[in-house]
């Protein structure tokens, strides 16, 4: 078994070398960057990032990148490119083309057809005086002085600095489109991140039933409403259905420990008055926001009219996937 302190020690190596290198990109920012980002912002096509072998896989996130930031982009193979899919390429869009040397065949073939097509290119390369920075409209430099492997060849650091020049353009485009919360959700909609942004309290509370009690009913009711409904609560309201208050299964155990004479009890002994509530047009995630904030598992949801209309309980969220 290899030594643990030696395996640690390379990977700092790795991390530490990778970030300075990173780091070192801000130097080579220059008005090439923003001239790109603004002809990507005033085009009226989409953006087509191409590559070959490792720069291929980097290419390939920069694109879902865009497109899940507001800037429409698809990717393109270097080498499928030169054998038929070049017409993917539309009068107005414009091409990143992504390479180290900036000098493969590939690219050499690439970049006269889409000049002689007229589309702009972005070259995104360790090398701007190689054949694709000499013809490229705009050129990101992603030079880096060392591959992160003991033996300089591996691409690591390099792939790393074309894909945080990549995310750079995204951000860059995301903020001047002024890309908001209800736009990321647009574009994503699955998963936990998504309902995060746009899932709401409606969405929640309309799946459970009501558990309520009158404040003068009495403890029995009061049981048998909680353990029916089943959400471990109950709001306490008066006849206009405002809520007066809450029990929780936790204060009928509670009461049990002190007394078993219930018949004189009403749920007046024994609700928590003024409760924790949340409106039902509030997003989901301020609903765990505040149940966590209260340590709480329950929390009761009024409408416009400060009516009570249901209970969001902490299994709904995580049923969700947002916990």
């Amino acid at each position: 078994m290899k030594n643990s302190n030696l395996i640690i020690s390379r990977a700092k190596e790795t991390i530490l070398l990778q970030s300075n290198s990173i780091a070192n990109l801000t130097n080579f920012l220059d008005n090439s960057f923003a001239d790109a980002v603004n002809f990507i912002l005033n085009s009226k096509g989409r953006v087509i990032i191409t590559g070959i072998g490792k720069s291929a896989n980097i290419a390939n996130k920069i694109v879902a990148t865009l497109n899940s930031t507001g800037s429409p982009a698809i990717f393109m193979h270097a080498a499928d490119a030169i054998h038929g899919d070049l017409g993917n390429i539309q009068e107005d869009d414009v091409v990143i083309c992504i390479s180290k040397s900036g000098n493969t065949p590939e690219i050499k073939v690439l970049v006269p057809l889409i000049r002689s097509a007229k589309n702009k290119i972005i070259a995104i390369t360790g090398n701007p005086e190689s054949f694709l920075g000499k013809n490229a409209d705009f050129v990101l430099n992603s030079h880096v002085e060392k591959e992160a492997d003991p033996n300089n060849l591996a691409p690591t650091s390099s792939t790393t600095a074309q894909l945080v020049l990549g995310d750079a353009l995204a951000v860059c485009l995301l903020d001047l489109r002024g890309f908001t919360n209800s736009d990321f959700a647009k574009y994503h909609p699955g998963g936990a991140l998504g309902k995060r942004l746009y899932l709401r309290v409606s969405d929640l509370v309309k799946n459970n039933q009501l558990p309520k009690v009158l404040v003068s009913d009495k403890i029995a009711k009061v049981i048998v409403e909680i353990s029916e409904k089943r959400l471990g609560v109950t709001a306490v309201v008066d006849r206009n259905n405002k809520i007066l208050g809450i029990i929780t299964d936790g204060d009928i155990r509670r009461m049990l420990n002190k007394t078993t004479d219930i018949n004189s009890l009403s749920a007046a002994d024994i609700m928590s008055s003024n409760p924790t509530t949340i409106d039902i047009d509030a997003m989901a995630i301020d609903a765990l926001e505040a149940l966590e904030n209260n340590s709480i598992s329950q929390i009761l949801v009024t409408d416009n009219n400060n009516e009570y209309v249901g209970v969001v309980h902490l299994h709904d969220l995580i049923k969700e996937g947002i916990f």
